[in-house]
């Protein structure tokens, strides 16, 4: 157990992976489609956080006629149409229902979450809010007959994960855990409307844990461990792993997701139903910590237990400084940069814990048997993710 807990120098690091390195400079853009039309109208909702923003560039990037929604325009949509509208404000959706004409699909990917995150997974004021939200834009469109189809996010919490030890793999036709969820509202109020208007289908994707390029998220580890590993080498320390015993899990590419729903949009084999998403293999972020390392330009340290929530805001300074030396277009507030993202990151290094927890593992044999077998390797995939994060100036560069 002691060697297995050893982190390898960079040196040995470079050597193993640096074919990833060398994999993920290559990057192309998806084809265009040929036809001179538009496959249809996209509205992203939520396109600020990790799913949306992945899934509005998809989907611009296939040909699709999009529209961003969320209460501020994130950076990088270059050229895709964004209205600024609160879900939780029926005012300001309906204020803004004059640009929602002509929607044939929407992506929905708006979540709110309380602040301390975890605790509000549980609170009926929380799951009250989530139904609301997609009521309020549902019920805003100003033409219900061009809608074609609806895609909805949930997750692991859909097993019960969250609450207790769940049944590995989770399979989609298991009966719903047992549980106060939103995501059973939401669920419940998408069959209702569809039954009584018509002419529309859904897809409900379970993705695992999602790593993306989107900033200010609440449950995308991404810039969180980019504002860590920054502090620590502007220290002259290595990258120590903060966590404990961290959970054996899934990754999920946010790029992997947002072609899935391209894929589910259109795709007869996905009407009504609903499928898990995951990169197809297994990882411990402890196991990976290595490659986040030497793709940060870093040395991989020691086991050094530390909460990221408690030790990361009070050194919102020091970023600063960070941001201003490498002219950074990250923000300087590391809750606008990070959100409540800190706190995510703790869970998924396994922080305070000293045992293994049971493994939530999800099988995505149904999706496959549907048509999409898409898969990504999860080491590749945190090694280009952080790669496109410096080119965009939003991490310190690999090399300083």
């Amino acid at each position: 157990m002691e060697q297995a807990n050893q982190l390898e120098p960079a040196s040995l690091i470079s050597a193993r992976y640096g074919r990833v390195r060398e994999w993920t400079l290559r990057t192309s853009k998806p084809r265009l489609v040929s036809s001179s039309a538009p496959p249809g109208r996209v509205l992203v909702a939520g396109a600020s956080g990790v799913v949306g923003f992945a899934a509005a560039r998809h989907f611009s990037d296939l040909g699709w006629d999009v529209l961003a929604l969320s209460r501020r325009r994130p950076a990088r949509l270059d050229g895709i149409e964004h209205v600024a509208i609160d879900l939780a404000d029926a005012d300001s959706v309906r204020a803004g229902a004059d640009r929602l004409h002509g929607i044939t699909h929407i992506v929905y990917a708006a979540l709110y979450e309380k602040p301390g995150l975890i605790a509000g997974w549980r609170e009926r004021d929380q799951m009250d809010r989530n139904r609301l939200m997609l009521a309020n834009l549902y019920e805003s469109l100003p033409e219900i007959a061009e809608l074609r189809h609806v895609s909805l996010l949930q997750g692991t919490k859909a097993y019960g994960a969250h609450i207790e030890p769940m049944a590995v793999p989770g399979r989609e036709r298991n009966p719903r855990h047992q549980h106060d969820n939103f995501y059973w509202l939401q669920e419940d109020y998408l069959r209702e409307r569809q039954a009584a208007d018509g002419g529309w289908h859904w897809t409900i994707l379970r993705p695992q844990v999602i790593y993306g390029e989107a900033q200010g998220g609440n449950m995308n580890a991404l810039p969180a461990l980019g504002v860590y590993a920054a502090l620590l080498r502007a220290d002259d320390r290595p990258l120590d792993f903060p966590g404990g015993v961290a959970p054996i899990s899934e990754a999920v590419d946010a790029d992997l997701v947002a072609r899935m729903l391209a894929w589910s949009a259109t795709e007869p084999a996905a009407a009504d139903e609903i499928f898990n998403v995951t990169n197809g293999d297994v990882y411990s972020l402890r196991n990976v910590w290595p490659v986040l390392a030497h793709a940060f330009g870093m040395e991989p340290g020691a086991d050094v237990p530390a909460s990221l929530a408690a030790t990361m805001p009070p050194r919102e300074a020091d970023w600063g400084r960070l941001v201003e030396r490498f002219q950074l277009s990250a923000p300087t507030s590391l809750e606008t940069f990070v959100g409540q993202s800190f706190i995510y990151a703790d869970l998924i290094s396994g922080y305070g814990r000293t045992s293994l927890r049971s493994p939530s593992l999800l099988s995505t044999v149904k999706a496959r048997q549907a048509g999409f077998a898409d898969c990504v390797d999860t080491e590749d995939m945190f090694a280009r993710l952080i790669a496109n994060l410096q080119r965009a100036r939003l991490l310190a560069p690999r090399h300083w």
